[in-house]
């Protein structure tokens, strides 16, 4: 009993920091002055293929739902792992990208990095709604990361009624933050140079 407590500790203690270090860790490269430069312009490429995971995301966040409905766990099982496998993946994505290269400015028609009177004019108030949306969706992407590392620990640890009582809050706001990530991506691909 004491040695599954202590392992039940260290798993905690992993979330805990893992909850941690990713926000840091992306907020470090995004706002870092000098970019690392390890990829070629192939990563322009990237932010079409992290929608691609929101969308697939998506996709076997409602397949899990449905197969919970429907009593089919172990279907359920397998598409929550299947979204957090794709989580994985564009974090990973994610982090590569903003290590290489600077972050797009919605309305920077000219791609100098700077956004002047005329493009802010241009962008009118759908940069306010772009900013509105992706204030949202970094906010939450931020705060679900723990809870949904709780809600898999749960159900890998059978403690089911803590799991379901987790993921009532979770699983919305995980779907809402992959559904947000392809609406960001959509309203800002037009001011990406490839």
């Amino acid at each position: 009993m004491e040695k599954a407590q202590a392992g039940n500790k260290v798993y905690l203690r992993i979330i805990y920091l893992v909850s941690i270090l990713i926000p840091m860790i992306v907020a470090f490269l995004i706002y870092f002055p000098a970019k690392l430069g390890i990829a070629g312009d192939w990563v322009k490429l990237l932010p079409g293929l992290h929608a691609t995971i929101n969308s697939m995301t998506v996709l076997t966040l409602i397949a899990a739902l449905i197969a919970i409905k429907n009593g089919n766990i172990k279907v359920h099982r397998s598409f929550m792992f299947a979204s957090l496998f794709l989580g994985v993946l564009f974090l990973l994505s994610y982090v590569l990208y903003h290590s290489s290269v600077e972050s797009v400015k919605f309305g920077d028609l000219n791609h100098d990095g700077q956004l002047n009177e005329e493009e802010l004019a241009l962008a009118g108030t759908s940069r306010v709604v772009y900013l509105v949306i992706l204030a949202s969706h970094i906010l939450l992407s931020i705060l679900v990361v723990p809870f949904v590392l709780f809600a898999f620990y749960y159900a890998l640890t059978d403690q089911i009624a803590r799991h379901k009582r987790m993921v009532k809050f979770t699983y919305p706001v995980w779907l809402y933050v992959s559904i947000t990530g392809v609406i960001v991506y959509f309203m800002i691909k037009p001011y990406y140079f490839l």
